[in-house]
């Protein structure tokens, strides 16, 4: 099952499991988007059924649970952002944010967990990103719910480690997709197209990182190189260069 198949890294990822063999659920709320791509998926010679669903509903995740129930492969991809002051944004685009990125996201976790490990097999991976380890001014909330997704993706994969079921966290920089447009996010990081990576390149580390074992990948060797030097900066200087980033000066 892959969340937010409709575009960028989802899709990318649907892509490369469908050339892989896998057959897919694809989640979604475009449903055009999500027939388009199973019939792309379906010329590779799997299956591909189109699952449209907005996630940030409790019973619109608690059905998809119920119609598809033998999911061994779970991708939490679905996520939104928002640009713009914490204390200035709709507080409903906000709550909304909120409901994708953190309270899907574990929800669905805790809805196929217990019948991966119940099988003896299964693998979770968790779409956060490179700002999952840095304070972000102006993308603060979309940031946060990305450390949320960090940490919650390395405690499960502890959690179930004697169960069969892995849990990976994949933890992209900059990546052309529609993101920053839907999130109205001028100057946001990485937003220079030299300096992002494909779709398509994220996705294959992220299923290759899965594939390995690994339980935290950072797509990248620039980011790679970021994240480790975050570990040694103050976070006050950090949070005051974020905010130059994000502003786009």
């Amino acid at each position: 099952m892959v969340t937010g198949a409709s575009a960028g890294i989802g899709a990318a990822m649907a892509r490369l499991l469908a050339a892989r063999g896998t057959n897919l659920v694809l989640v979604a709320r475009r449903a055009g988007r999500l027939e388009d791509l199973a019939g792309a998926c379906r010329a590779q010679g799997v299956t591909a059924t189109v699952a449209p669903a907005d996630l940030a509903d409790v019973e619109a995740r608690a059905a998809l649970a119920r119609a598809h129930p033998a999911v061994d492969l779970l991708i939490n991809n679905a996520g939104l952002g928002i640009y713009g002051a914490l204390a200035e944004t709709d507080w409903a685009r906000t709550e909304r944010l909120l409901a994708v990125n953190v309270t899907a996201l574990t929800h669905l976790s805790r809805l196929y967990a217990p019948g991966m490990a119940a099988r003896g097999f299964g693998r979770i991976l968790q779409v956060a990103s490179i700002v999952g380890f840095l304070p972000v001014p102006l993308f603060a909330a979309y940031a946060a719910s990305k450390a949320y997704v960090v940490s919650l993706g390395l405690a499960m994969d502890a959690e179930l480690a004697t169960s069969g079921v892995r849990v990976c966290v994949l933890c992209p920089g900059g990546t052309a997709t529609e993101f920053f447009d839907v999130a109205r996010g001028p100057g946001a990081p990485g937003r220079a197209p030299g300096r992002m990576m494909s779709a398509e390149a994220v996705a294959r580390i992220g299923l290759d990182g899965l594939a390995r074992g690994q339980r935290l990948v950072v797509a990248g060797s620039g980011n790679r190189a970021a994240v480790f030097a975050l570990r040694f900066a103050p976070r006050g200087l950090v949070a005051r260069l974020a905010m130059r980033v994000t502003r786009g000066r």
